[in-house]
């Protein structure tokens, strides 16, 4: 943002799905080579309404209704990028983007280092994801691990209304491919001051939510919220919690990350993914590597079990949730 504070600013209360259709209406309406592309974006305003209205202020040459393919959407968008569109596709979710996973993996995050800089791939992939909505198998999916071990690509995560469309603004002026992943069940949770005008949210800066002295609680998306339950409840406890929301998995903000587990000594990491694999992993890593000797227990995670997200009956069981997070701090502050 700019030096003006948010009370100079002019404002909407927006939701998180609202702030991202404000986010693509604001860069089309400034670049006629933004286009969007997708299953249903057009008239129907896709599968969760994110495009709703746009197709009737750009018309269809710049919002697409594509077939069922996954694949040939971001495939069109690759080839869209390297000739001077910028390309924003929507997965309906997450877990459908398995069929286009090789032409992410092997050609947008690649043609860039490919070309020695001659191309670069200028795209956004929109893909909502996580549990919480009880939705059918697959549509659930969490697997942001899958995307994070490629380099050339940026994984971006908002968890709040003023996040979501100061990071979309953001990927969409990137030079590189951004997969930018929009929590589901945070979609229409609440609402939030979201300045009218453009700005931008860094991609790749976490943000500490609340400062603390005791224990780093680190989370992204859906899980920022679980987070902040868990920390106010020990805060009545006395327990004084540092709360970071990573915004960006790759790459990860080093810098803020360190300095808070250098400040508190003790690490509790909250992901939905399966705990095997799963992002909290290279955050673990990053401490050992640069704040080890600061620690005075160990690090510890709350994440989803190692079995495929679990049919709605059960998904309460599966999600991490705010007792299962304060349990974890607990352990850590009294170890």
């Amino acid at each position: 943002m700019t030096t003006k504070t948010m009370t100079e600013v002019k404002t909407n209360k927006l939701t998180l799905v609202q702030a991202v259709t404000d986010g693509m209406r604001t860069m089309m309406k400034e670049h006629d080579d933004i286009l969007v592309l997708g299953e249903d974006v057009g008239q129907n305003g896709g599968v969760f309404r994110a495009t709703e209205g746009l197709v009737h202020e750009f018309g269809e040459d710049r919002v697409i209704d594509t077939p069922l393919a996954e694949a040939g959407i971001v495939g069109t968008s690759i080839g869209l990028a390297i000739n001077g569109f910028r390309p924003i596709a929507e997965m309906q979710f997450l877990g459908f983007v398995y069929p286009a996973y090789e032409q992410i993996m092997t050609h947008a995050s690649r043609i860039r280092s490919r070309t020695m800089s001659k191309f670069s791939v200028p795209m956004v992939i929109r893909a909502p994801y996580g549990g919480g909505i009880r939705a059918p198998e697959i549509h659930s999916d969490s697997v942001e691990a899958l995307f994070t071990h490629m380099p050339g690509i940026k994984v971006v995560v908002p968890s709040n209304p003023y996040d979501a469309k100061g990071l979309l603004i953001a990927a969409i002026e990137d030079p590189d491919p951004v997969l930018f992943m929009e929590p589901m069940r945070s979609y229409r949770a609440f609402k939030a001051d979201v300045p009218e005008s453009k700005y931008t949210v860094e991609i790749g800066k976490a943000a500490t939510l609340t400062e603390g002295e005791d224990v780093t609680v680190i989370a992204w998306g859906n899980m920022v919220s679980v987070a902040q339950k868990a920390v106010e409840q020990m805060s009545g406890d006395g327990v004084s919690c540092e709360l970071l929301d990573l915004r960006t998995l790759y790459p990860l903000d080093r810098e803020t990350i360190v300095e808070s587990v250098k400040k508190t000594g003790r690490v509790v990491i909250i992901h939905e993914a399966p705990e095997t694999g799963g992002a909290g992993n290279d955050v673990m890593a990053l401490i050992n590597d640069e704040a080890f000797l600061y620690l005075r227990a160990p690090m510890t995670k709350v994440a989803g079990f190692d079995a495929p997200f679990p049919f709605f009956a059960l998904e309460e069981e599966y999600l991490p949730t705010p007792a299962r997070v304060k349990h974890a701090i607990k352990e850590a502050v009294t170890f």
